[in-house]
């Protein structure tokens, strides 16, 4: 058996991170499973189809990641990162859900 060769130019690097999906009307507890400098992989605690605009919430770091779905098999999925900010202080208004989700999740 062989593999498929990985495609991707930039390294992965296992994190293995508890983190929190935040869209419109969604709210979830996932895992950064690996991370490279364009892009996630979640692991979702059950399968749910994803809006294509997601944002990832590091509770450890404190940081919100906007991403767009590229791929969901199961319960995983693979994110495509468009920026990233900082939840710790004052944030603009668009992140006010990110930042509660974090708060409710421990962040501080």
């Amino acid at each position: 058996m062989t593999t498929a060769p990985d495609r991707r130019f930039e390294i992965r690097t296992p994190a293995n991170t508890r983190a929190v999906v935040v869209a419109p009307r969604l709210e979830m507890a996932c895992l950064i499973m690996d991370a490279s400098a364009s892009g996630l992989r979640i692991r979702l605690d059950r399968k749910l189809a994803l809006p294509r605009e997601v944002q990832i919430v590091d509770i450890a770091q404190g940081i919100a990641i906007d991403a767009e779905v590229a791929w969901a098999k199961g319960q995983e999925a693979g994110l495509k990162r468009k920026g990233q900010s900082s939840l710790r202080g004052l944030t603009p208004s668009r992140l006010a859900a990110a930042r509660a989700a974090w708060q409710r999740a421990g962040g501080r």
